[in-house]
Formats: C-alpha cells, structure tokens, sequence
C-alpha cells in the first residue's frame, strides 16, 4: 500500500521559501544535472509508471513543454509536489508515451535526465532580446511585422522597377517615333531636292540643247502629226510631221551636219537629207527650192531650202521626217522635244 504522505520538497529557485529561519530569493530556474537527479529513499520508485510523484519529475514535463511551445518560461512556476494512490496512479498514462516526455524517462531507476543546454527563458529570442528583456511573444509578432514590411518593401521595389521599365519602354518608343519621323521627313525633302536638282539639270540641258538645235520653220501651223491615218499616204500612215506656212519661207538646219541627198524623190518632191553626228538623218520634203548641195556643212540655223507644195501635197507645207541611222522613222515632234524645244 504506497503511502499518501507528500514527498520531501526539493528547494526551488521559483518561490520564496524559508528553510531554518532564512529566506531565500528567486532565482532563474537553470535545470542541472543535481537539481534533476530523482529523489532517493523510501520514496524513491524503481520502475516509475503513471505520473512522476516527485516535483523533479514534473520540472521534466515542464521542460518539455516549453521546448515543444517554443514560447512559455518557467519564470514564474512553483515546484509541485505530487502524491497519488497507487489506484489511480496504475490507471494513469505511462509518462514515456507522453509527447516531449518520454525522451527524458528510462527505465533505469538510476538513469540521469539529459538537462536542458541553456535556460528557457529565453525561448525564441535572440541573445541582444534576451539581455534586453524582450518577450517571446513580442519579439516573434515583431518579426513577423518586419517579414511583412520586408515583403511589401520588396513588392513595392518591383512595381516601381517595373513603372520605370514601362516608363523607359514608352519614351524610347516615343524616341525612336519621333526619330523615325524626322527621318521620314528629311528623306522626303532629300527627295523633293534631288528632284528639283534632277529638273533643274534636266532643263539646263536642254537649255544648252535648245542653244545648238533650232526649229526648221519660224512660222508656221502643224497641220498633220506623225502616226495619223489617211488615204493620202502610200502607206496608210502619215511618217512625219507637216509645218504648214507661207511659200517660199526659209527652211532651216536643224543641228549641225552634213548634205547626204538633195534633189527630186516622187512623191515627196524636191528633198533634202540632213545627217547629223550621231548619223539622225533629217528630210525636208515638198520644197520650192534647195539652197544647199550633197556633202554641204552646215551649222544650226542655217537656211538649207523654201517651203513649197512640190510632190504629193494637197497645199503649202514643210513635211519633215526623223530617222535613225538605220532607217527607222521616229515621232519628228517627240524628237525636237528631246532636244529642249517646243514646238
């Protein structure tokens, strides 16, 4: 039959106790290996099941309790001294199976408790929170706030680095628009330059053609054009270009060249063939009189001849044909054009 007489207390840095008149302080509790060696004597239980009946085995549960939480001291706990009757102590859990107890049990009766390795009280905290005072709570809410902060600064920092990204990507494309239209711009007015450079050219050229090519009557009506259709041609077309004036008016050169025909040839009447250097041959057809002869410099302007009705006409009128040097017949119109004159 166990005995219900509370075992011997242990002295507890906890609470303020007076052992032989003197009072001793509170103290933080630092288990050790002596302050948690089990109880000897007739309390002493070899084989210990159901709950530790000593105050030395309770600091154990204590222990563990604030090793699991992380968060609780033992600042403030009281030793506690257990006495249970053997009945409800058979029925109580075996302590081994307890969560975060059963490390510290053995079944050697002899068997010493491994102690913690610093003191609890400062569970959680930092060595600078823990010289401060600071509370568990406290420090773990204030680093959970400062996580926070830490997250939202961060977030913070990427949207603005991605504000000034988009910011960037917008004013290069702006730039580069804007470039893009100068650009645009400056090539249209390189163009429109060019183009009035190239126009300018053209026309001082045909100035200076203008200046060695003359037209071969001064007045006159064009009255047939070349490529006209007509009965009055031999070969349905008419090949030349007809300047019709008064009889007898000069006739001039068109270019400098030389006489390579002069006389009658049919139906175009008296006839004259102007071969220039490039080898153009220039007629002159229904003429009243020739004033040059075959192999005749002539110079631009020169008189060669007088308009006249001879050959097959059905009036006054110079009939004036271009042809390359091999032959082929061109518009005599488009031709004088080319050379800066207008006709």
């Amino acid at each position: 039959m166990a005995s219900n007489k509370p075992a011997p207390e242990a002295p507890s840095p906890f609470s303020t106790d007076i052992y032989g008149g003197a009072e001793q302080s509170v103290g933080e509790w630092n288990p050790t290996e002596e302050s948690i060696r089990p109880v000897r004597g007739r309390h002493r239980v070899a084989k210990q099941r159901g709950l530790a009946r000593s105050s030395t085995v309770l600091g154990v549960g204590v222990i563990a309790a604030v090793g699991a939480g992380g968060m609780a001291t033992a600042q403030d706990k009281a030793p506690v001294s257990i006495s249970l009757p053997d009945s409800i102590a058979d029925n109580l859990p075996d302590a081994k199976s307890l969560p975060g107890v059963g490390s510290f049990m053995s079944d050697d009766a002899e068997a010493v408790p491994v102690a913690a390795a610093a003191p609890l009280t400062t569970a959680g905290l930092t060595s600078a929170e823990a010289e401060q005072g600071t509370d568990a709570g406290e420090a773990l809410r204030a680093r959970i706030l400062q996580q926070a902060e830490q997250q939202q600064a961060s977030a913070d920092a990427d949207a603005r680095a991605a504000a000034e990204k988009a910011a960037a990507e917008k004013a290069a494309e702006e730039a580069k628009k804007q470039q893009d239209e100068a650009e645009a711009e400056a090539a249209a007015k390189k163009k429109a330059a060019e183009e009035a450079a190239k126009k300018k050219a053209e026309e001082e050229r045909l100035a200076k053609l203008a200046a060695s090519f003359s037209l071969p009557a001064s007045s006159y009506t064009i009255s047939s054009t070349y490529g006209q259709s007509g009965a009055m041609w031999s070969s349905g077309q008419h090949t030349g270009l007809d300047f019709a004036g008064a009889a007898g008016s000069p006739l001039k050169a068109v270019h400098s060249g030389t006489i390579t025909s002069a006389g009658w040839s049919g139906s175009y009447g008296y006839r004259t063939v102007l071969q220039l250097d490039d080898g153009t041959e220039i007629w002159y057809a229904h003429q009243s009189s020739m004033d040059v002869s075959v192999g005749q410099k002539v110079t631009t302007g020169e008189t060669i001849g007088r308009m006249g009705a001879t050959g097959n006409v059905t009036g006054v009128h110079l009939h004036m044909e271009v042809r390359t040097a091999g032959g082929s017949a061109m518009d005599p119109l488009a031709w004088l054009t080319s050379k800066g004159l207008s006709v």
